[in-house]
């Protein structure tokens, strides 16, 4: 039987736990919070002192933190793409709507409440300009990913693993920095999207949990081939208004590691969580090629962590068409 018949197989086999999956790491849509239950009220009497304090609190975030969170938004704006292609995976199909393709849909509809959420709030703010943030996600949307996964479901599922996780960290240090600065609010926004980006990450990691117990050398490959190819993140073709894909998302990087949002360390201990959370030390019955995937994975994060630490960042921020200086 050929790799790609195999995980087709297991795939079907792990199919008759999605139920399950959704009930325990899915919330259902009447119980879960909407973006409305953070923002001001369009419909109380209150609604334009609401925006003005929310205003006068957003004036005292500094700049790189600006374009961090522009940068967090447009990557959550730009779902369809993620959509469109975990709906292609092996074994996900949204034509006869088998269980996977029903656990992309309600992860989606969650998913989608980031960006309404933050966009608003952004919109709100007065403190970035919203047609060129809009011009940038909507090349984001046009340009898609590449995430070097293909149809594979066992590379496809590390990658959400992982990026949920980093997504988780972003998204958790926005809100302890506006926190700081004495915006609560956007605290308590950031910290609520940061909750449901950890509940992903164990639902996705788990479904990698339950491949390594039925096809253990061929998933210990594919994580294997994912960090030596190294996660790219789902807006690396991000590019301003006008502009071709170049460094762009490489100076919104440079911002958020500036501010300490998510940087090269935590990408390596990311990784370090992967090996420890699938317990890869312990699994038996390997090939020699899987175990020799497994030597490599046990001694990356040591050798990446080398690297991360001569990483120089510069200092000066890069000055993006989404956030103008002069209106901070």
């Amino acid at each position: 039987m050929s790799i790609k018949n195999i995980r087709l197989e297991v795939m079907q086999f792990l199919e008759k736990n999605v139920d399950s999956f959704v009930d325990q790491y899915l919330i259902p849509v009447e119980k879960i919070w909407q973006p409305t239950d953070f923002l001001p009220n369009s419909q109380s009497d209150t609604f334009f002192d609401e925006v003005k304090e929310l205003r006068e609190i957003a004036k005292d975030l500094p700049y790189d933190f600006w374009v961090t969170l522009v940068g967090d938004t447009i990557t959550e704006e730009a779902l369809p793409t993620y959509e469109s292609w975990l709906m292609d995976v092996e074994g996900i199909d949204n034509v006869e709507r088998n269980g996977w393709s029903k656990w992309i849909r309600q992860w989606t509809g969650e998913e989608n409440r980031h960006g309404d959420l933050l966009n608003k709030y952004l919109y709100l703010s007065g403190r970035v300009n919203m047609r060129e943030v809009e011009m940038t996600t909507q090349h984001l949307i046009n340009d898609g990913f590449d995430i070097g996964t293909g149809r594979d479901p066992y590379k496809n599922f590390v990658y959400t693993s992982f990026q949920e996780l980093a997504t988780y960290v972003s998204h958790n240090r926005v809100a302890q920095m506006a926190k700081k600065y004495g915006d609560n609010k956007l605290s308590k926004m950031c910290k609520m999207i940061a909750g449901d980006e950890m509940r992903h990450h164990h639902a996705y990691s788990e479904f990698v949990n339950r491949i390594f117990q039925v096809d253990p050398s061929e998933m210990m490959l594919a994580f294997q081939y994912m960090m030596k190819a190294k996660i790219v993140m789902p807006a690396h073709f991000l590019r301003e208004s006008g502009e071709k894909i170049s460094t762009a998302f490489e100076q919104f990087s440079d911002s958020a590691q500036r501010i300490g949002v998510y940087t090269a360390a935590d990408y390596v201990d990311i990784m370090q969580k992967l090996i420890d959370k699938w317990e890869i030390d312990k699994i038996s019955g390997l090939t020699d090629e899987a175990e020799k995937a497994r030597d490599y994975l046990m001694k990356l994060p040591g050798r990446m962590m080398k690297i991360s630490e001569r990483m120089v960042i510069p200092q000066e921020s890069h000055i993006f068409k989404w956030v103008e200086p002069a209106r901070l």
